[in-house]
């Protein structure tokens, strides 16, 4: 089940350099981390918790 985004406020990466159509975007603050392709705004994003979004951010700056 997808949850109601129909609010949500997406960011992207300050490293897509502007990009209109080259990155995943994210939103945060629903106790969820929904995050989307930016070529695909109205597909469905995938959903993380977000103990595992924090860890594989984590991770990546590792």
């Amino acid at each position: 089940m997808t949850p109601d985004l129909t609010t949500a406020v997406w960011r992207k990466s300050s490293y897509s350099d502007g990009g209109a159509s080259n990155c995943v975007e994210v939103a945060e603050g629903h106790g969820i981390v929904p995050v989307r392709d930016s070529k695909t705004p109205d597909g469905r994003p995938l959903v993380f918790g977000a103990a595992p979004w924090a860890f594989f951010l984590a991770a990546l700056k590792n």
